[in-house]
């Protein structure tokens, strides 16, 4: 009360200064939504004029007048501690709604060649009205004049005239839609095994897989039985950390089909026992609806009883909205992997937010060159936003970096937090698929993040028994389909990867050759000296 009444008593309230101690959480808080109310992303750092300066964080999160507040009358002054700036892209979460919006999810919608995803994609984008009536007539005219009619809905997603041709997706598409709940970032990757690379890149930016199945006669043998790329997607879905799969059986309208509960199981059967295998739980992961993605029949409204009467579940639309995503690390260190970059009035760089949270006008360092940036515009989709957050896909503008200098697979973050950038690392390798041994020495396509690079096995280690995980104690002459290895690699250049505890997107990959996926792996330990 002594406090209180000093307060009323006296014109000058600096004396009361300490009250309002620590100065950390007072920087962090009040000073934000009183001096920046126009910048919502302010919570998440000091409140200073100058963009992106972090080293100066510290001083900037006090006014001078609250220094001699705090001098006048404190005998210890109370300096911002270190980790208030490492916790800079932090904002409190009674803000995180009106900065952000509504939590973002990305799904990928893979498959065989033909399943159907982007007629699929571009019905959803029509549904939900983020591609309008009369742009859909448009691409229904011009798919009848190129004699492609049954075509036009995918129109919606495939936009090159080299996939419009073919009527295949050659690059991994991207397309946003929203329901009252959520914004969905649709990431179609191709179905063509030329096209694999592509699938992997899309697959790390997930959060939910949709493995679009035909049950047209035929086709889902094409796919799953006979070399197709159901099988290979399912696993690269897996190994990218997909841990959740919604197989849509599509095409059920096809005559062969007309929507025939029989065949539809039929479907399941095939695959639960190949997806079980690739280590989906099919109570727990494994979500299968019946659909039609070139009528909509059960993409957002339910399965009308008309059309379907056996099916009472929900639509794919509804199913996904009732997911829960997973916690991610807003508060982890900053960590965006570029997916893309192009010039654009400058510089300009895309990818995920897969730790940490980001700002407009922010500093960040851009491993492995080093390269310092400023980001002065970000996007959610066509948004203009102040801030992005673990999850989000952004689009992002930089100041201070040529296009030349930046490329896919570099990962942006802070110099206060750096990423890693290593030349070596040790991992643990599950042998998919290989013909003959594998033996030190041999050289491969390294798929990590948006990461394409050479790497070699350096060394074999630990040769791991899948009964009891113990590890060897003498390192094995060679491994082979289906073992489980302890392994050192080393790459041809510095790679910005983690280890797989610290975070799993950066620390989980596959190993290619020959167009084949022959192995997976999670990196266990870093060998910084390597850099």
């Amino acid at each position: 009360m002594s406090n209180q009444d000093e307060a009323g008593n006296t014109p000058n309230l600096s004396a009361d200064a300490p009250s309002f101690t620590p100065r950390a959480s007072a920087a962090s808080f009040v000073p934000s939504w009183l001096q920046q109310p126009s910048e919502p992303a302010a919570p998440a750092a000091a409140p200073a004029p100058a963009p992106g300066t972090e080293e100066t964080s510290k001083s900037s999160t006090s006014a001078p007048k609250a220094e001699e507040r705090s001098k006048s009358s404190t005998p210890k002054p109370t300096p911002t501690p270190p980790v208030a700036v490492e916790e800079e892209e932090e904002i409190d979460e009674e803000l995180s709604e009106d900065l952000f919006g509504k939590e973002t999810m990305n799904v990928i919608f893979m498959g065989h060649v033909d399943a159907g995803k982007s007629t699929m994609g571009g019905n959803i984008l029509f549904l939900t009205g983020m591609v309008d009536k009369r742009t859909m007539e448009k691409y229904e005219k011009e798919a009848r004049e190129a004699n492609r009619e049954s075509w036009y809905l995918s129109w919606a997603l495939d936009t090159s005239a080299e996939e419009r041709k073919k009527g295949k997706t050659v690059e991994c598409g991207r397309a946003y839609f929203e329901t009252p709940r959520r914004r969905y970032t649709i990431l179609d990757a191709p179905g063509h095994k030329n096209f694999v690379p592509s699938m992997i890149g899309g697959a790390q930016q997930a959060d939910i897989g949709v493995l679009v199945i035909s049950a047209r006669k035929g086709e889902f043998e094409t796919g799953f039985e006979r070399g197709g790329q159901t099988r290979e997607h399912a696993v690269l879905a897996k190994t990218s950390g997909v841990s959740r799969l919604v197989v849509v059986i599509n095409k059920m309208d096809d005559p062969t089909v007309q929507w025939s509960k029989e065949r539809y199981d039929e479907c399941i059967s095939k695959i639960t026992p190949f997806l079980k295998g690739t280590g989906y739980n099919p109570k727990t992961d494994l979500t299968f609806l019946p659909i039609s993605g070139f009528t909509g029949a059960n993409l957002k409204d339910p399965m009308s009883a008309k059309v379907c009467p056996w099916y009472k579940g929900p639509s794919l639309l509804q199913f996904l909205d009732g997911i829960d995503l997973a916690e991610r690390k807003t508060r982890g260190p900053l960590l965006i992997p570029i997916m893309e970059k192009y010039k654009e009035m400058g510089t300009v760089a895309m990818g995920k937010v897969e730790s940490g949270q980001v700002r407009r006008g922010q500093t960040v360092l851009i491993l492995p060159t080093r390269k310092t940036a400023e980001v002065t515009a970000l996007y959610l989709e066509e948004e203009k936003v102040e801030a992005a957050k673990a999850g989000d896909n952004i689009r992002m503008n930089l100041k201070g970096v040529e296009e030349e200098e930046i490329s896919p697979g570099h990962v942006i973050c802070t110099r206060k937090r750096p990423a890693n950038a290593v030349m070596a690392f040790e991992a643990q390798l599950v042998i998919l698929e290989h013909k003959n041994i594998l033996c030190a020495g041999y050289n491969a396509v390294l798929h990590v993040h948006s990461i394409i690079e050479e790497v070699s096995i350096a060394a074999l280690l630990h040769l791991i028994d899948k009964k009891t995980n113990r590890r060897s104690k003498r390192p094995p002459q060679f491994v082979k389909k289906g073992q489980k290895v302890i392994v050192r690699l080393e790459t041809t250049a510095p790679v910005c990867v983690e280890a797989f505890e610290d975070h799993p997107q950066l620390g989980r990959f596959t190993l290619r050759d020959e167009g084949k996926t022959i192995a997976i792996g999670k990196i266990t330990k870093l060998l910084p000296g390597s850099q």
